[in-house]
């Protein structure tokens, strides 16, 4: 578990390689964007690591990064998080606690999902729209709580960049290519800082031609 030293895969949940949910109204479940612009997309999960280098680099660099963040990791963090949202950084949601959903009853998820979507309001005065499944595991009731609590997409990844900086992918090629999520999962003592991992990450997209692009902007 992200935030616990336990790393995260995703394909584990229903809706495929990075397919829509079934359903009528149901919220889309992606790993990678269809698009034509040479971006790929950083989303961060959890909230347990508050580097503060990782604000000047955010800031330095303008990157648009996501945070998915879960409130009982984040805990009395939230200042940093309006820190990095002052600086382009963009909130979204990760449940309240981080249980592993798939099987939960509706009401549980949807008191993990809209509980957290409450707690985000109250903070920041935002409504998330975008939603990361702990441990990348769903089902449909997963999607369908989402849908009612407000969520346009369900966000997973084809990409990690590990605790040590290397790359490790879902499926497909093992590179990054236009379009890729790429998710950076916490650790408890990760080797590399937040800011150090980001940075050799960056080196590599631009030796690939590639910048980083907004994710929300894509998925609207």
């Amino acid at each position: 578990m992200p935030g616990k030293g336990k790393g995260k895969r995703e394909g584990e949940g229903e809706g495929g390689e990075g397919g829509a949910g079934s359903g009528a109204g149901l919220p889309p479940v992606v790993d990678r964007v269809p698009t034509r612009d040479k971006v790929v997309f950083l989303t961060y999960d959890d909230g347990a690591e508050r580097d503060p280098r990782f604000i000047d680099l955010v800031r330095e660099r303008r990157l648009p990064v996501s945070m998915f963040l879960t409130d009982s990791v984040v805990g009395p963090g939230y200042g940093h998080f309006a820190r990095l949202r002052s600086v382009g950084a963009s909130l979204q949601n990760h449940t309240l606690d981080h249980p592993a959903l798939r099987g939960l009853p509706y009401a549980g998820q949807r008191a993990e999902i809209c509980g957290q979507q409450r707690k985000l309001r109250s903070r920041f005065g935002i409504r998330p729209h975008l939603f990361r499944p702990p441990y990348g595991t769903y089902d449909a009731t997963t999607l369908r709580a989402a849908a009612d609590c407000g969520i346009a997409a369900v966000v997973l990844w084809r990409i990690t960049l590990e605790g040590d900086g290397t790359l490790t992918y879902t499926r497909g090629a093992h590179r990054p290519a236009p379009g890729d999520i790429i998710s950076v999962p916490a650790g408890e003592t990760p080797p590399l800082t937040l800011a150090e991992r980001t940075t050799r990450l960056l080196r590599v997209l631009e030796e690939q031609g590639l910048k980083v692009g907004r994710l929300e902007d894509h998925l609207r």
